[in-house]
């Protein structure tokens, strides 16, 4: 089985057809196959009530999650699902006098045959699926597979720094992430390796254009604005211009043997910017070591997995 962050599978067409019926549960049961469904509430007792098509299913606290009945996971962990959409293997069903269905689930048996036979097996500079969770000051949370979460600290998730993990994602994101470590069932993952050497992203640009770019940090020789996500250049000094603002910025020259882009600011936009969707170099597979730098710089900027 391809496994997949929460959310994934919930919409596709097998997994509505399986979650609206008795039949269908049953035969999920059968063949011991994982589906997806919302959370309406999380009870006194902690436990999950879920929404089927076909009627209701209860995930006793115990099952909710990993780590729950030994007293490793929290119950925020529990309590957080609510109004979101979660994974389950089907363990029992009765029908009701009015025929509805009355279905007891677990997530807990979900994440365990992920944990098992896909997390176990990774090893670093594996390519992996991610869905941004929340995100603190210090990284991005993320569900790798069956609501299983892991890390990407805020200096991993791009070459040009950002003050917080919003700067480069919204919750909710798909996105993709290689392990960097794995120490049994903790994982650290990183990012930036995926979006691309600064020859890649300068391959983009040239001098002469006027582009869009958002500036991250204004220092005493001038301000670092942020081309791309793995790639900054340095804009001339200009008076009333702050971090965080977007811009649009003259490419005066693109400098190889340096790692520099030169820049001059033209203007400071006054309107709410999007954030861009992310552009992968790389997306799937297995790398073993990154190099950032150009080779005619004859810079190593290096990571080893």
């Amino acid at each position: 089985m391809n496994y997949r962050p929460e959310g994934f599978l919930f919409r596709t067409i097998e997994n509505q057809k399986l979650i609206s019926t008795a039949d269908g549960l049953k035969e999920a049961m059968k063949r011991d196959l994982i589906l997806e469904a919302r959370v309406t509430m999380c009870n006194s007792n902690h436990d999950l009530i879920v929404e089927l098509p076909c009627g209701e299913g209860i995930i006793p606290r115990n099952d909710g999650a990993v780590g729950i009945r030994e007293g490793k996971t929290r119950d925020i962990a529990l309590i957080s699902r609510v109004n979101k959409v979660v994974c389950f293997k089907v363990r029992n069903i009765t029908i009701d006098e009015n025929n509805r269905v009355k279905a007891t689930l677990s997530r807990a048996a979900a994440q365990e045959e992920f944990i098992s036979e896909c997390m176990l097996k990774l090893s670093s500079g594996d390519i992996i699926d991610a869905k941004v969770t929340h995100l603190e000051q210090f990284g991005c949370f993320v569900d790798i597979g069956c609501g299983i979460p892991s890390l990407i600290p805020i200096d991993a998730i791009s070459v040009s720094r950002i003050s917080h993990p919003s700067d480069r994602f919204r919750i909710g994101q798909y996105i993709k992430a290689i392990v960097r470590s794995r120490e049994g069932e903790r994982i650290c993952l990183s990012h930036k390796e995926l979006l691309g050497t600064w020859e890649e992203n300068t391959a983009c640009f040239h001098a002469g254009e006027t582009v869009s770019g958002v500036v991250r940090s204004v220092e005493d020789y001038g301000l670092f604005v942020e081309l791309a996500p793995n790639l900054a250049g340095l804009a001339e000094l200009r008076g009333g211009v702050n971090a965080g603002e977007n811009v649009s910025v003259y490419i005066k020259a693109i400098i190889p043997e340096k790692m520099k882009v030169k820049l001059v600011i033209v203007d400071v936009c006054d309107e709410c910017v999007p954030l861009k969707e992310l552009h992968y170099y790389i997306s799937e597979g297995h790398i073993s070591e990154w190099n950032y730098a150009p080779a005619i710089s004859g810079r190593k900027i290096i990571t080893c997995f």
